[in-house]
């Protein structure tokens, strides 16, 4: 049974979390304060992770940012900050999913439901969709002797070396860099580029995509300065371009 950290400090709000997803048969454990938790993730393997960002000892934003630094486990945040600038700060820094208080805690749990489902799909690629399928496929037959030279994918470890050097990428970011490597030259919409990535893009997340891109860019221009593998379709998407060699 997937396992989940509630991290709120709200009672009523993490006693209805645990009793809707306990109901859906999975596993909980509830911390109030952030420093605990992420003791707790250093320790204990969690599948997803429900984080407040108004917390007592340090914001849900801090707090992601350090997990980041040990840990890729999807995080959604639930909050009462729903302004449009918080949920892009919340997306950038890596969390998979935004909620913004008052909310159902069904859909919540729906919301889990969807992340759980497309983290398989990155590490377990036969529980996908047909058509996520087809990429998974395509990126794992890449073999370093045909990668263009560029990049290396180790899908086992999660790993994308480019030009020989390691590229220190969160979960979503290795999955859309191993999307577009996977066909070269191919030019992918948004939303062909969300549902690769296993999120309807009715959820209104498109335009976090060109947010993903320029970090991953910022990325490759920090051991290659010049080079720009990632190129820009205007007005219809992005494309892995190999470096002529």
């Amino acid at each position: 049974m997937p396992h989940i950290l509630i991290l709120e400090d709200e009672p009523s709000i993490a006693e209805s979390l645990v009793f809707v997803l306990q109901s859906e048969s999975f596993t909980t454990h509830w911390e109030t304060l952030a420093g605990k938790a992420l003791a707790y993730l250093q320790t204990t393997p969690v599948d997803l992770v429900v984080m407040d960002v108004g917390l007592p000892d340090m914001t849900g934003f801090e707090a992601c940012k350090q997990l980041r630094k040990f840990s890729e486990v999807p995080v959604i945040f639930l909050t009462a900050r729903g302004a449009e600038l918080d949920r892009v700060i919340g997306l950038e820094i890596g969390a998979d999913d935004y909620v913004v208080k008052p909310f159902s805690p069904r859909e919540l749990a729906a919301r889990v439901k969807a992340i759980l489902k497309r983290t398989r799909v990155v590490t377990l690629p036969d529980t996908v969709s047909t058509a996520s399928n087809a990429v998974a496929d395509q990126t794992a037959r890449v073999h370093p002797a045909t990668s263009a030279r560029e990049f290396i994918i180790d899908n086992e470890r999660k790993q994308i070396n480019y030009l020989q050097q390691p590229l220190m990428l969160t979960r979503l970011e290795f999955s859309l860099l191993q999307t577009l490597v996977a066909q070269p030259g191919r030019v992918f919409s948004r939303d062909q580029l969300l549902d690769a990535l296993g999120i309807s893009p009715d959820a209104g997340y498109d335009r976090n995509i060109d947010g993903h891109i320029k970090t991953l860019r910022a990325k490759l221009r920090a051991i290659a300065p010049a080079a720009e593998p990632i190129k820009t379709q205007r007005g219809f998407g992005y494309a892995y371009q190999p470096e002529a060699h």
